[in-house]
């Protein structure tokens, strides 16, 4: 159970960061945000970054501090955490979202602005951001802007809604009937508008609901 925890853990890190953040951490780190992790997920967020309050060299430590920050709604701490770990890895896009984010909601609408579209020019398919940039256009009147953006991010969701599709159909065939209808669940959340794909969601939907009666 100790080495199947640490691999979720590696593989966690791995996710938001670098080797060389995990070479660079100790079981005692990685133990922390293991913890931390799972009090985010639960969202027990001041309890998630007080865990990491000591950690100041660990850049996916404090990604996750600055978020459950964030979402705890002590922005000036978050953006004390999201800014020392943009200066250890200074291309980490997220940190710099969630930066944007805070200068939004602290009337900095211009800087909020300006961040947003260096963002994009790098991160053009980003959904997240997609919709923030579109939030943002919308906030000053940009309705045709915002529509534009929105447009480009309800294309990427379909994308994800195929893969889910095809996903589910590999599941299918393995006989994992109850995850294939899971992933088809989810695939056609995720459309934005009736298409084909909504068809054959709705057609494998049926085929693996009548075999498994």
């Amino acid at each position: 159970m100790k080495t199947l925890r640490l691999v979720v853990i590696i593989l966690i890190v791995c996710s938001c960061s670098g080797k060389g953040d995990i070479k660079n951490a100790d079981p005692q780190t990685l133990r922390l945000y293991a913890n931390a992790h799972e009090l985010y997920a639960n969202g027990q967020f001041p309890e998630a970054a007080a865990l990491l309050d000591e950690l100041n060299n660990f850049t996916p430590a404090l990604m996750l501090r600055g978020k459950a920050q964030y979402f705890s709604g002590d922005h000036t701490r978050a953006e004390q955490s999201l800014n020392r770990a943009i200066r250890l890895r200074p291309g980490n896009f997220e940190a710099k979202l969630y930066i944007a984010r805070i200068l939004r909601e602290r009337g900095e609408d211009e800087k909020a602005q300006r961040l947003t579209e260096d963002l994009l020019a790098d991160n053009p398919h980003d959904v997240r951001l997609l919709r923030f940039a579109a939030s943002l256009a919308m906030e000053q009147g940009d309705i045709a802007g915002a529509l534009a953006l929105l447009d480009q991010a309800a294309e990427l969701t379909a994308d994800g809604a195929m893969a889910l599709l095809e996903r589910a159909r590999i599941r299918w065939i393995a006989g994992n009937g109850n995850e294939a209808l899971e992933d088809l669940s989810r695939a056609r959340a995720m459309l934005p508008w009736e298409t084909p794909i909504a068809r054959s969601i709705n057609q494998l939907e049926n085929r693996i609901t009548e075999a498994m009666q």
